[in-house]
């Protein structure tokens, strides 16, 4: 017995330090990336240049105006909306106990997109400070609707039953969705590009309006990382723990809201994201929700900003949306995730 528990505290000490490795190759990559994203585009600036324009920019400069009004709200939305997508991902896997699960799967996108679609085609709405507001209310009643059908039933919220009502749930919200942007052709040009995803267009603005929510729901999935380690182990022995499973899928269905919500009102709904960047993080961390979702936080914007990078360098001097270059990477990285047996429980 004392071997064991030796054999488990050497286990454990190794994992600590490889996470706290991982965790600042994480922060010295995001970094990196970061400076790439303000360097590269149509116009490529120098280094110099770019901390000019960071510490004393010049409004008569067109490479200062390029990286302050654009590439810098640019790269800051990238940051705020990578680690939305992908911490809503990590948690939404860990209450579902899905390892295959994303934003996507409890309806959570699906509504948030429906009503943003609402708001443009039916009321008139283009700008985020109004959608916004339209996204959450669709990302909190579609969340509402698909946790009441997962409860109905005599065994309750299982995982199964929520991941069926989101699906269905999805599928038809999608398809109401098409049609009012088929039917009106108006709405399908001013929805296009924000349906297939991107951080390119935005300003400070947007930046500014998502990053409370964003960081309220950052927050929120940190406090929760504990209780859905408990989650984790099914609900009969997260009980005989004295986990409180009810304030774990409460803190969780919020910050899902808050994170989805506002990442998918401000760049429209970008997949892969929160599907790939948790599943990798587990096999440096464990099952351990406490050191998965600060390095999903960490690792998910350094995959939105590659992402974005190679679609400016892919159609140079065009752009290709980051939304398509994520469903290139994710669709074959998950294909290699699902086939790899070590990654594929929680």
């Amino acid at each position: 017995m004392r071997r064991d528990f030796i054999r488990s505290d050497i286990v454990s000490s190794t994992t600590g330090r490889q996470a706290t490795s991982v965790f600042l190759c994480g922060v010295v990559l995001l970094a990196c990336i970061s400076v790439i994203s303000l360097l590269v585009g149509a116009r490529l600036i120098s280094p110099e240049r770019m901390f000019q324009a960071l510490i004393a920019p010049d409004p008569w400069s067109f490479d200062h105006i390029v990286l302050v009004e654009y590439r810098l709200p640019r790269t800051l939305l990238g940051i705020l909306c990578g680690a939305a997508f992908g911490v809503s991902g990590a948690l939404i896997q860990a209450a579902t106990r899905n390892p295959l699960a994303d934003p996507g799967i409890l309806g959570v996108n699906a509504g948030a997109a429906f009503a943003v679609t609402l708001a443009v085609g039916v009321l008139g709405f283009h700008s985020i400070g109004a959608y916004l507001w339209f996204a959450f209310l669709g990302a909190i009643v579609v969340t509402l609707v698909v946790y009441a059908l997962g409860t109905s039933g005599r065994d309750g919220a299982t995982p199964v039953r929520l991941v069926l009502a989101g699906v269905a749930l999805s599928a038809v919200l999608g398809g109401i969705g098409s049609l009012i942007t088929l039917l009106d052709p108006q709405t399908f040009n001013a929805m296009r590009f924000w349906s297939i995803g991107s951080i390119a267009g935005r300003d400070m603005g947007v930046v500014v309006t998502v990053a409370p929510f964003i960081g309220i729901g950052l927050v929120i999935a940190l406090i929760a990382a504990r209780s859905l380690n408990a989650v984790a182990l099914g609900d009969d022995l997260a009980h005989s723990l004295g986990a409180n499973i009810l304030r774990a899928r409460i803190l969780t269905l919020i910050a899902v809201t808050l994170l989805a919500g506002a990442g998918t009102a401000a760049c429209g709904p970008i997949g892969f994201i929160g599907l790939m960047v948790p599943h990798v993080v587990r096999w440096f961390t464990g099952p351990d929700q406490r050191r998965i979702i600060p390095l999903t936080m960490l690792y998910s914007p350094v995959l939105l900003l590659s992402a974005d990078i190679v679609g400016r360098l892919l159609l140079h001097p065009s752009e290709l949306e980051t939304g398509i270059v994520t469903a290139f990477i994710g669709a074959p990285v998950l294909i290699l995730l699902a086939r790899r047996r070590q990654a594929s429980g929680l």
